[in-house]
């Protein structure tokens, strides 16, 4: 997989906010104990909310709606299938448009900052095809799944917490959690966020 480095200064200001904010040192959560809704509420969705006011998101959402604005549910279909054909060589055109733009640097440096809390982010826009991410997704449209239906199309304030998965290539416990991204001026739901949450890494 190629490594998407963003081309924008890795240490800023804003980077070490993050960093700053996204620190944990805790001992794990059990994944069978049945709280880890429990702690994602009280220890990750504080720091998704800090993240998600970065204008660059909200920003970023907007834009795509627009330019997506026409879309044809036959038209999302084919985008889906090339981003597919495109992950066996995790390149191409589709993929080199999304994993290069602003919003997909910004995500990759939350991730880097959160020493190793978040697996993967990505947000999606109010179809529910990816605007950014943090890393490369085996699909491109999301919203033939919960993780946009139970957030965007719920409306502002809609959350998701899905159940805790072992994941064999990083042998960690995780979850996903997903939120609505609403417009800042109007307060309104224009897309959705989903983070991985490395359970091993939570109280």
């Amino acid at each position: 997989m190629i490594n998407y480095t963003p081309r924008l200064a890795r240490i800023s200001a804003i980077a070490l906010t993050i960093a700053a904010s996204l620190a944990v040192t805790a001992a794990p959560v059990s994944a069978a104990d049945g709280d880890h809704k429990q702690a994602i509420n009280e220890q990750v969705v504080p720091k998704v909310r800090a993240f998600l006011a970065d204008p660059r998101i909200a920003d970023a959402v907007i834009a795509q709606n627009d330019r997506h604005a026409g879309l044809s549910q036959s038209r999302i279909d084919a985008l889906d299938k090339q981003w597919r054909s495109e992950t066996a060589s995790a390149r191409g055109e589709l993929i080199d448009a999304v994993m290069g733009n602003e919003l997909s640097a910004y995500l990759a440096n939350v991730q880097e900052s959160s020493a190793g809390l978040f697996t993967e982010v990505f947000v999606m826009d109010n179809k529910g095809l990816n605007v950014g991410q943090s890393g490369l997704t085996s699909d491109y449209w999301q919203g033939d799944e919960a993780k946009w239906q139970e957030t965007y199309g719920k409306g502002p304030g809609a959350m998701l917490i899905d159940d805790v998965e072992f994941d064999e290539s990083t042998q960690t416990f995780q979850s996903q959690l997903s939120m609505v991204v609403t417009d800042p001026a109007t307060g309104e739901a224009i897309g959705a966020i989903t983070v991985g949450v490395n359970m091993d890494l939570l109280q």
